[in-house]
Formats: C-alpha cells, structure tokens, sequence
C-alpha cells in the first residue's frame, strides 16, 4: 500500500491546499520522473478537536475526511500535471492524523521526502504545528523543503488574513552588508 517496490527508495510528498504544497508536489513529480523513483502522495487530514475530545472516533468522521482527502490529491494533481503524472509511478494516500507525524512514520532512511513551506503567521503557528519543522527533528530521509513563488506566498498571506511578509532588503543595504560599495552611475 505504501508504493514501496522492494524496499526500494521512493519520493513522499506531503500535500494541503496551499501553494506551497502545490510547488512540492510539483517539484516531487519532476524528482520522481528525474530519479525513476515511485511517488507517493499524501494527504493526512488531523483529526478534529471536538472529535477526538469526545471520543468519537465514528467511520463517518474519518471516512469523510479520508474522502475529502482524496479529492483534494485529485485536484491537486489535475492542477499541477493535468492528471496522474505521465511515466510516474504513483499512489495516492488519504490518511487521518496528524500530518507531520504521519510523514515521518511512512518515509524511511532511503526516502526523499518532500514539504512545502509557507509563510504562516503567528495565530496560525499556534493553532496548527509546522509539518516542516516536525519533519526536520524526527524524519530519517532526506528532507526537501520547496518554497512557493514569492507572489503566491504574499497572495496565500493576505488571502489568510496574516501580516504581509517584510520587505526585502533594498539592493544598497545588500551592499553594505558585504562590506562592498554601491557603484554610481
């Protein structure tokens, strides 16, 4: 089930509906096919709060969000490469946990795992843990962390209601900082 062929290495990607995810996802398809590297991808839903505090851990919940999962991979994929990825060998997996935990326990030592990376603001870091900085501590493959472009990472920002990032560092302060003067023209 976990697209392991002998035991041989594979590229697992992490994915949410974020641009960062769709860029992982991308850049895992592109290392996969580059490589001949099976890919699986995964979704793992966490378990809502009101659920797990309740002991409700009823088939209806988590089938709900195993197929909500499903569907996102599927859309993902349709966005990303237009369908199931050509000369990939691929499976897809919609899991139910808590997302960063469950990639560390499906990858192993010879595994490329990939994550996306965003831009999170302070309220989100709080009510919903790093899936990257869980990976980087615990997980024992490689670990790539793909950034999404910087004008999609701004418009997830705003969209989300976080603080836009700082402003980059202006071209003359850049100078400076390596002890280099600006030319004049």
């Amino acid at each position: 089930m976990n697209a392991r062929p002998e035991g041989g290495p594979r590229v697992v990607v992490g994915v949410d509906d974020s641009a960062g995810a769709r860029c992982a996802l991308s850049w895992a398809i592109g290392e996969s096919r580059l490589r001949g590297l099976p890919l699986l991808v995964v979704h793992a839903a966490p378990l809502p709060p009101h659920v797990s505090a309740a002991g409700q851990l009823g088939c209806g919940v988590t089938e709900a969000l195993r197929g909500a999962g499903a569907e996102l991979i599927a859309r993902l994929l349709d966005e990303v490469a237009g369908g199931v990825p050509y000369g990939v060998e691929m499976t897809a997996l919609a899991l139910v946990g808590e997302p960063g935990a469950t990639l560390v326990r499906l990858t192993h030592e010879d595994d490329i795992l990939v994550v996306g990376r965003g831009r999170r603001g302070p309220l989100s870091r709080l009510l919903r843990p790093s899936v990257r900085l869980h990976c980087a501590r615990r997980a024992r493959a490689t670990l790539v962390c793909v950034r999404p472009p910087a004008l999609e990472a701004f418009l997830e920002s705003l969209a989300a209601g976080d603080r836009p990032p700082p402003a980059q560092a202006s071209d003359r302060s850049r100078f400076f900082r390596l002890g280099r003067r600006p030319r004049r023209v």
